[in-house]
């Protein structure tokens, strides 16, 4: 597993969908795997995909089903994942799923989209991918 922080994720993205591009070859997928609810309310960048981690009411992670959906929307282990979440936690237990299940190019966000806490319990103040004024949309 890769790991990169918010900015190098999005060059790395924007560099890579252009490569693969230029070889006829599918962009990453971009995958965000908070529950649908967050990456709706609270925002997401663009062009992600939202396979959550783990879903309400059960809130239990099911990495074979996770897996398993990751692969059908990529259409074959070897395209590059980019994962994020909140706060890059999530993402290190989806991409150590994914590479169990046979991903050979997984890479996670760190610090994910809203950041760390800050000293008064607030994200996006310190780091990540809101607070770092990358591209995202809200609904």
């Amino acid at each position: 597993m890769k790991h990169l922080l918010p900015k190098e994720a999005w060059a790395w993205l924007q560099a890579e969908t252009g490569r693969r591009a230029a070889l006829g070859q599918d962009a990453p997928l971009f995958v965000d795997v908070r529950m649908e609810i967050e990456s709706l309310y609270v925002g997401r960048p663009p062009g992600v995909d939202n396979i959550p981690w783990y879903e309400y009411p059960d809130l239990t992670p099911d990495p074979v089903r996770f897996a398993a959906a990751v692969e059908a929307e990529a259409g074959a282990k070897d395209r590059p994942v980019l994962l994020i979440c909140r706060s890059g936690k999530r993402t290190l237990d989806a991409a150590a799923a994914l590479e169990a299940a046979g991903f050979a190019d997984v890479t996670h966000v760190v610090h994910g989209f809203e950041g760390d806490l800050n000293d008064a319990f607030k994200r996006s103040s310190l780091n990540g991918w809101r607070y770092d004024g990358l591209p995202w949309e809200q609904m």
